[in-house]
């Protein structure tokens, strides 16, 4: 039906009264989520690294539409101070989101490390996004219809997670890393539902990946052929981050969406179109795996979600 239909951002229902955290809103597909949710009545929270930027994009919604509620708030997802710092802001204030969009993301960089020594893809891709989620998860179980929409990308069937090397300290491909990251982002999606299921939790984890959408995730952060191909040589390809946001739109917004999907284009390759169902590789639902990446990333972060692992 979705195929047919060629679902679009008109037929979000109502969102009055709903809260949305989006990470990563300042630009791109976190901007064209923004902006959607906006037009439909959502109270939305810009988790930003940059404030400056965030500010201006709040501007620029609402430009078009002048009634929008927005916050601009900063997180860093590679510093877990700053995650931590965010979700306590966001309980001292009484705010409890509805929907949290898993939206911000990093792309082949040359290797760096972060502070706490963390390959930063898979710091800022999964890790943040990770603790963000179990920090702010019992704000949201008394929410509306409540959802983490995790986004991940159509190059998690590409990855592998290199749990013997997770810092790439032996060997580091920038793109191979990515592909990692984005693959932790589908097998945490994968078990968090499990886990919100085995609890009888009411909060639904989603996935969802754009296709191919033309962003600055493709020129900010990739350098030599990374960036050439992805930044100049294949972007008459990519289609808008508009376009490219409809699948995480609909994962968050759509009443049909159950626990554990994955949403993505229906266009070849699932490249580009319109959002319908879509299967994650086979390493992305493989329990073993999710259970492995999940003690680790407990580990790592410190935050514990407190859920059942399932039988």
């Amino acid at each position: 039906m979705m195929r047919q239909e060629r679902w679009t951002a008109d037929r979000i229902p109502h969102q009055n009264g709903r809260v949305f955290v989006v990470t990563g809103a300042n630009s791109g597909l976190g901007l064209a989520t923004t902006r959607a949710l906006a037009r439909k009545g959502a109270h939305v929270i810009l988790a930003v690294r940059d404030e400056a930027k965030g500010q201006r994009a709040v501007a620029e919604v609402t430009a078009e539409s002048s009634g929008a509620r927005l916050q601009v708030r900063r997180l860093d997802l590679s510093d877990p101070d700053s995650v931590q710092a965010f979700a306590d802001r966001l309980r001292s204030d009484g705010v409890r989101p509805d929907v949290l969009v898993n939206n911000a993301g990093v792309m082949a960089p040359p290797r760096t490390l972060t502070a706490q020594g963390h390959e930063l893809q898979f710091a800022a891709n999964h890790l943040g996004h990770f603790a963000l989620t179990g920090l702010l998860l019992d704000l949201m179980t008394d929410g509306d219809d409540p959802r983490v929409v995790t986004v991940t990308s159509a190059n998690h069937r590409l990855g592998r997670i290199f749990f013997d090397d997770l810092t790439g300290e032996r060997a580091y491909s920038p793109m191979g890393r990515y592909n990692q990251s984005k693959l932790a982002n589908a097998v945490f999606g994968r078990e968090l539902h499990r886990r919100l299921s085995a609890a009888g939790s009411p909060v639904r984890s989603v996935l969802a990946h754009p296709g191919y959408a033309a962003t600055r995730l493709q020129t900010s952060a990739p350098v030599g052929m990374v960036k050439l191909l992805f930044g100049r040589l294949l972007l008459p390809l990519a289609q808008s981050p508009d376009q490219g946001a409809l699948p995480q739109l609909y994962a968050a917004t759509a009443p049909d969406v159950r626990g554990g999907e994955l949403f993505g284009p229906d266009g070849m390759g699932e490249l580009r179109g319109a959002p319908r169902r879509v299967k994650p590789a086979p390493r992305a639902a493989d329990p073993e795996t999710g259970r492995r990446l999940w003690q680790l990333s407990e580990s790592l972060t410190g935050v514990s979600f407190g859920l059942p692992a399932p039988a």
